[in-house]
């Protein structure tokens, strides 16, 4: 019989969009794929590849403690159900909650996947605080299966869970991201018009919506022509969203522009001039490494996951967290030089091919398989 492998995910739109081809190649290597999310109008798209689909209750911002608890429960029975060779969990709670369950109901090997330390990690404040402290025991728990591995996209969060020990250096594996189709995601010419500065992410404050629109109002103010793009919607889900109507705001203002939710983002790019996420922090943002194989330049933060992919003064600027006149200026350069543009796009280019192909990013990955279920 084949080996049976079950990923859990908190959004099924997110496996979509970032474990698709992984799982694929797990079903073409004789995998059994399951998928566990939380019920939504994308699970037709994960059965109609031929998966198997299971919902689970999983809220993406809740705390209260009878929901989480009933969380773990769920998966617990939905993995003494399957009895999956071995889980896949990708982004925070599937990890720990995926983890401790696995634990419990013996599991025999676990992929655990962090795709970013979070907002827990990021806030500031005593709450904050105090959660932290709480996640971080969570996470001693769930990372601590004797044949298990965790999977990090840059070595600032490898080294951050090291230094609290929440996981076994012996049981972590730095693998660039989620990959990405070099074909699907391609320079084409500049297009004619005004510069577009384009922000791709959802609309979180803690992405640097802020900062990118004050950046965009220095601009205006100093008379320096160009479009500014929110391209992205608002994440209810996560405590750090931006309004809606603070979004309908900026874009009444005539400042930036609010496209909302694309789903063709290689059209985007094509639209584009460069790309900017003013992030304070990341797992390996998708959106920049696809950026870069569009060929176009990046103004980012100089931040985990930021700078693995943008080599600042070589296929974009990297300006510190938090500062938009820093930002503004780093965008400037890049508005009033298309040569430089154009510099910086084909070395982006370079680097994309080299090291975040999808098909690197996979077949790493099934190595990680390989090596526990041997």
């Amino acid at each position: 019989m084949s080996m049976r492998i079950l990923y859990v995910v908190n959004d099924a739109n997110f496996f979509l969009s970032h474990r698709l081809p992984l799982a694929l190649a797990a079903q073409g290597e004789g995998f059994d794929v399951h998928v566990a999310t939380p019920l939504s109008d994308d699970a037709e798209k994960i059965l109609a590849v031929g998966f198997t689909f299971h919902p689970i209750p999983l809220t993406r911002r809740g705390v209260h403690l009878g929901e989480e608890l009933a969380s773990v429960v769920a998966l617990y029975r939905l993995y003494r159900k399957v009895k999956p060779d071995l889980v896949h969990l990708v982004t925070i709670k599937p990890v720990l909650y995926g983890g401790i369950a696995a634990r419990l109901a013996g599991v025999p090997a676990v992929v655990s996947a962090v795709t970013g330390l979070g907002y827990v990690f990021i806030a500031r404040g005593f709450k904050a605080s105090l959660l932290r402290m709480i996640v971080k025991g969570a996470y001693r728990f769930a990372l601590g299966h004797a044949n298990g591995r965790v999977i990090f996209q840059n070595p600032d969060d490898r080294s951050s869970f090291l230094m609290s020990r929440l996981v076994d250096a012996r049981q972590t594996v730095l693998i660039k991201g989620s990959g990405v189709d070099m074909a699907q995601f391609s320079p084409v010419p500049e297009p004619p018009g005004l510069p577009l500065v384009v922000f791709a992410a959802r609309m979180l404050w803690d992405k640097g919506v802020g900062e990118f629109v004050d950046a965009a109002r220095q601009l205006c103010d100093r008379g320096i022509k160009a479009r500014f793009a929110l391209v992205g919607d608002t994440d209810s889900g996560n405590p750090a969203a931006v309004p809606k109507s603070q979004l309908e705001s900026w874009q009444q203002s005539d400042v930036v522009e609010w496209w909302g939710q694309h789903a063709n983002m290689p059209m985007v790019f094509a639209k584009a001039h460069i790309v900017c996420l003013p992030s304070y922090r990341e797992g390996l943002p998708k959106v920049l490494i696809e950026a870069a194989a569009s060929g176009l330049p990046i103004v980012a933060t100089d931040v985990p996951g930021c700078r693995e992919i943008v080599r600042d003064g070589e296929n974009g600027f990297l300006v510190p967290v938090r500062d938009a006149t820093a930002l503004a200026e780093a965008l400037r350069r890049l508005i009033e030089d298309a040569e430089l543009r154009r510099r910086m796009g084909a070395k982006g280019r370079e680097i994309a091919m080299a090291e975040f192909s999808v098909e690197r990013v996979v077949s790493e990955t099934l190595d990680v398989y390989r090596q526990l279920l041997c």
